[in-house]
Formats: structure tokens, C-alpha cells, sequence
């Protein structure tokens, strides 16, 4: 019998590639929710497509949805409420949580507390919300699979280990498209600049946080709570051929790593199917010969400062790393919207980070009220330092 999907965030890059890996599957998957924030009309071609159950778009501003053409036997809803309906559809088995930003948290923790597995592409969820995140895994019988491929990766070397076996996770970094530029020159960066990145196809968002490397700072966080894992255990390495997608150290010296090419269609089939396999010949087949030479980098912290502010927060703990995140989110909008140079990003960071006083994350209301404060103060920021 086919396994119910929920897909959150549809039309973005994430959602897209979930799409097409579902459409290889239709005997194990049937999609019965798809939601997209504002993208009416991606949503009603996917709708389309794969006739769901319910269609959401969060966005109820968004005007003239109607003339998109819903399908028949579709039930359209509007509004954040309809995306956590979305979150615990009765006949969803699986959430897919592809929802770009903190604006994630609360439908990881709907699915979560429903009891559904959860696809989980929002690292932001955890970043934010860790501690509620876990918490509403233990308590309510559901699970967390990773679909980020470092922490898929991840996974995937642990499988039949024991987690007390773990010495260090190394994440990699493909050092984005300003791996060897010079401060100077990432100042002044453009967004067409920061969004081309050599590897992988991705969102604007995450590109530039790529960019900034403060996308690996929040991957650092997300290992922390993903694996229990202290912050002295984790590592990252520039990588730029992006072909190992992370490595386990075992205490006997032992290494494992996982690779292959960059695609996103594996850690989201992998999540799908996890613990086991399925059988998918659409990926482009790894070869090493083609691959090639294999070079790591150290990172720079001095060169990209918004990977050490993250990782201070993620040891800080508490708020402070939904902080971080809140105020990455503003300052990428800035930067994006012309408004904030490249070279300002940390800076706005920083200044949201400065002005908060920790908390411990013991509930939604906490982890919303510091991402709002830090809204306040990053945009502020953006405004004194921008262009």
C-alpha cells in the first residue's frame, strides 16, 4: 500500500526535487498535501499533477488564486493554520518539511506531535526550536529524518554503529562561489555573484547563506541536536568537488564517508525509505574516474565571519541560535533586495546576537519572541549599514 506524503513547501527547490523523485514511485508514495508560501501558480501546476488531497498556500494575501485553475476533488485552504493542517494530514506517513526560514519550526513540530515521520529539509527547525523538537520526538512516537545531504550522509555512516562509537562527524563545505576571493572582493560582492554557486543548484536563500558559509554554521547546529553530538565533535573541511558529503570518525580511528554527486534527489529518497533502500536508476551513476582528485580545505574563519558567529551561538545555546538565525534570514533579505552589501551580513549577525539577552528554549512562545526581537534589532541594523 502506498505510503501518504505531505510535501511543505512545493515549489521551491527542495519541494521540486521531492516531486520528481515521488513521480518515479507512485506504488510506494501518494502525495495527499502539498503547500507553497506564495506561489500560487507552481502550486496549482503541481496540484495538477498529482491531484492531493488538500493544496495550501500560507501566503492569504496572495490575490487572484482562484484563476489558477484548483482541480477538481482538491480542497484549496489559505493561511499559516492550513499549513499545519498540511503538517498533520490524517492520511500523511510522511511530512517532507522543505519550508524555507524559522517559519518551519512550528509544522516540524505539528507533524512531530502528530506522530508522522518527518522529511525534515527545515534546518532552521532545529536550530531555533532544537529542544522542542526533541522533545515532541520523544513524546509522541514520531520520526526525524534528515534530508540535508550532510546530515543524510551522516545517517548513512552511522547505520548498524553504535552512536557511543563516534569520536567526530566531519562535515564538508564547498567553500561556495568566494572560496578563494579576497575580503575585499566579497564586500562588494553582487547578489548575482554570491548566487552562483559552482556546485550545487539551490534557492536564493540558501545560496547566499552558502556564500556566507553561514549555511554550515547552522548545519553544525543541526548536528548537535540531530546526533547528540557535542560541539567539540563536530568539524568541517572545505571540499570543493562537493563529491564527499560527510565523514564519521569511529574510536577506533576508524573513517567512514559517504559521497557522490551533488544531487538532492538521493538524501530525499534516502529519508523516504530509511532504514532501507529503494531502487532508483535516475541519479547520475558515481564514477571515481570521472570524479577525479578529492582536496580539502581548512576553513576561514577571518574570511567568513558568519560561520563563527553561529557556532558561538550553537555553543551559547538557549535563544541565541534562533538569534542567529532570525538575523541571518533579515540580512539575506537586505542583501538580496540591494539594500545590504555582502560584507555586511555579519555585521547585522552580530549586532542582533549583541543585543540579546539568553534564554532557555522552554517553549514556542520563548523561541518566537527572541526570533522577533531579533527581527527588530538585524533590521535596524540593515538600515544603519546599508547601501
Amino acid at each position: 500500500m502506498a505510503l501518504g506524503v505531505s510535501l511543505l513547501g512545493c515549489t521551491g527547490s527542495i519541494g521540486r526535487s521531492a516531486l520528481a523523485v515521488l513521480a518515479r514511485h507512485p506504488d510506494a508514495f501518494r502525495i495527499v498535501a502539498l503547500a507553497s508560501h506564495r506561489n500560487s501558480a507552481g502550486l496549482m501546476e503541481a496540484a495538477r499533477a498529482v491531484a492531493p488531497d488538500l493544496a495550501v498556500l500560507v501566503d492569504d494575501t496572495v490575490a487572484g488564486l482562484e484563476s489558477d485553475g484548483v482541480p477538481a476533488g482538491v480542497t484549496l485552504r489559505t493561511g499559516r493554520a492550513a499549513l499545519l493542517e498540511a503538517a498533520a494530514h490524517p492520511d500523511a506517513d510522511i511530512v517532507i518539511n522543505a519550508v524555507v526560514g524559522a517559519a518551519g519550526l512550528e509544522a516540524t513540530l505539528t507533524a512531530l506531535n502528530a506522530g508522522r515521520r518527518l522529511a525534515l529539509a527545515n534546518k532552521e527547525s532545529l536550530v531555533a526550536g532544537g529542544p522542542l523538537v526533541l522533545q515532541a520526538l520523544a513524546s509522541a512516537g514520531g520520526q526525524l529524518v534528515p534530508i540535508d545531504s550532510e546530515h543524510s550522509a551522516i545517517l548513512q555512516c552511522l547505520a548498524g554503529e553504535d552512536r557511543g562509537g563516534v569520536r567526530r562527524v566531519i562535515l564538508t563545505a564547498s567553500g561556495g562561489p568566494f572560496r578563494d576571493a579576497t575580503v575585499e572582493a566579497m564586500a562588494g560582492a553582487t547578489p548575482e555573484q554570491a548566487l552562483r554557486h559552482p556546485t550545487w543548484a539551490m534557492g536564493a536563500k540558501i545560496s547566499v547563506d552558502s556564500a556566507s558559509l553561514a549555511n554550515k554554521a547552522l548545519e553544525v547546529i543541526e548536528t548537535h541536536f540531530l546526533f547528540g553530538l557535542g560541539y567539540d565533535s563536530i568539524e568541517t573541511v572545505v571540499h570543493p568537488q562537493s563529491i564527499i558529503h560527510s565523514m564519521v570518525e569511529f574510536i577506533d580511528g576508524s573513517i567512514v564517508a559517504q559521497m557522490g554527486f551533488p544531487t538532492m534527489e538521493l538524501p530525499i529518497l534516502y529519508a523516504l525509505t530509511w532504514p532501507g533502500r529503494r531502487c532508483d536508476t535516475a541519479s547520475r551513476p558515481f564514477d571515481p574516474v570521472e570524479a577525479r582528485t578529492l582536496t580539502f580545505e581548512a576553513l576561514d574563519r577571518a574570511r567568513f565571519p558568519a560561520f563563527g558567529l553561529g557556532i558561538d551561538a550553537g555553543r551559547t545555546g538557549g535563544t541565541a541560535p534562533a538569534v542567529f538565525n532570525a538575523a541571518n534570514e533579515v540580512a539575506v533579505a537586505g542583501f538580496l533586495s540591494g539594500r545590504l552589501p555582502f560584507g555586511g551580513l555579519a555585521g547585522v549577525i552580530d549586532a542582533a546576537l549583541s543585543a540579546h539577552e539568553t534564554k532557555a528554549v522552554d517553549s514556542l512562545e520563548t523561541v518566537l519572541d527572541a526570533d522577533r526581537q531579533a527581527r527588530e534589532v538585524a533590521a535596524n541594523a540593515v538600515r544603519k549599514q546599508g547601501i
